[in-house]
């Protein structure tokens, strides 16, 4: 088994900017958002419960997820959301414990942005957050996705807060500032540390 290091952060926070930072230094990358695709592409059995519990309009003409769709016929229903929750994250784990065992690099680095909130720390050696002010993240997010400032918010307020992923983490990167060599820098230390704890792993 890899020693793993699960990677998390609030929206906006860049976790992908540091992710791919570790995977130049040649770091198994495991991304729980592609794995939460790809076990509802077409022909996954998650896929086909889906369509059967919630009907064939949340799955479009090619046969793949309309995800609009759904997101629109769980958000404000809790007892769908939950459904849905009990039957993708099991899954999502099962598929996550297999990529981070099959994994060749000294050590593999877990991204999961609802690390914290879905208590799945369990499955990690150690947990690394990525840090920045409220401020920041809305700023960056509203920036990237052209999305309205009040829905970013609700997100950010339905995601774990900034204490409780530190009082989770191992190691913080702060990510405040735009410069990147002072990020690639940090990433290289800790790089250097993960390497010697999964030798002694």
């Amino acid at each position: 088994m890899s020693y793993v290091v699960g990677l998390t952060g609030g929206i906006g926070s860049g976790k992908s900017t540091v992710a791919e930072l570790f995977a130049a230094q040649g770091v198994d990358i495991i991304d729980a958002d592609i794995i939460a695709r790809e076990v509802v592409a077409p022909g996954e059995p998650a896929l086909a419960a889906i369509a059967e519990h919630f009907g064939p309009e949340v799955i479009t003409e090619s046969g793949e997820l309309d995800r609009r769709a759904l997101r629109a016929r769980v958000f404000d229903n809790p007892q769908e959301k939950d459904w849905l929750n009990a039957l993708l994250h099991p899954v999502i784990r099962e598929r996550m414990v297999a990529a981070c065992a099959a994994s060749t690099s000294p050590y593999c680095l877990l991204v999961v942005p609802l690390l914290v909130e879905n208590n799945l720390t369990g499955l990690c050696n150690r947990v690394l957050v990525v840090d920045v002010s409220p401020e920041v993240q809305l700023a960056r997010t509203v920036k990237r996705d052209q999305a309205v400032e009040a829905q970013i918010r609700a997100i950010m307020a339905a995601q774990a807060s900034r204490e409780q992923r530190q009082a989770a983490a191992d190691d913080v990167i702060n990510n405040n500032s735009p410069d990147k060599a002072g990020l690639l820098q940090e990433v290289s230390r800790l790089h250097r540390q993960y390497l010697s704890l999964a030798q002694n792993h």
